[in-house]
């Protein structure tokens, strides 16, 4: 029931980010604080925090209707959630500039999938 629940969860915040920030780049630009002064700077935006967020989303919303990429699904968590949480987190602690609720708040929703997609996977394991 765990891993189902953050599968969802994740499903549905990361698709429905994902298309927002697909369709309306500099949405998520400005949560995070950047500029985009190029093309090349819109398409990488609607790529990464558009392209691949809306990808992330679909393959948890197939882990947790189709039991066969369940463990998959929670593995791209724990691994792909869990490296943003370090790399953000690594970034927090050795900037000289302050960071702001924005990336507080990511770096709380990304440990704690982590953690839930951590815990789900111990429990599958014992099942």
């Amino acid at each position: 029931m765990l891993g189902k629940g953050i599968l969802w969860i994740s499903a549905l915040l990361f698709t429905g980010y994902g298309l927002i920030s697909f369709s309306y780049p500099e949405i998520p630009a400005s949560f995070a604080g950047l500029e985009m002064t190029s093309g090349d700077a819109v398409a990488e935006i609607r790529a990464m925090y558009g392209g691949l967020q809306t990808g992330i989303g679909l393959f948890c919303l197939l882990a947790a209707v189709n039991s066969g990429y369940y463990r998959a699904g929670l593995t791209l968590l724990v691994l792909g959630v869990g490296a943003l949480a370090l790399g953000r987190l690594y970034s927090a602690i050795t900037t000289v500039d302050p960071v702001t609720t924005y990336t507080y708040g990511a770096l709380l929703y990304e440990l704690t999938t982590t953690m839930l997609a951590i815990i789900a996977l111990k429990i599958q394991t014992k099942s």
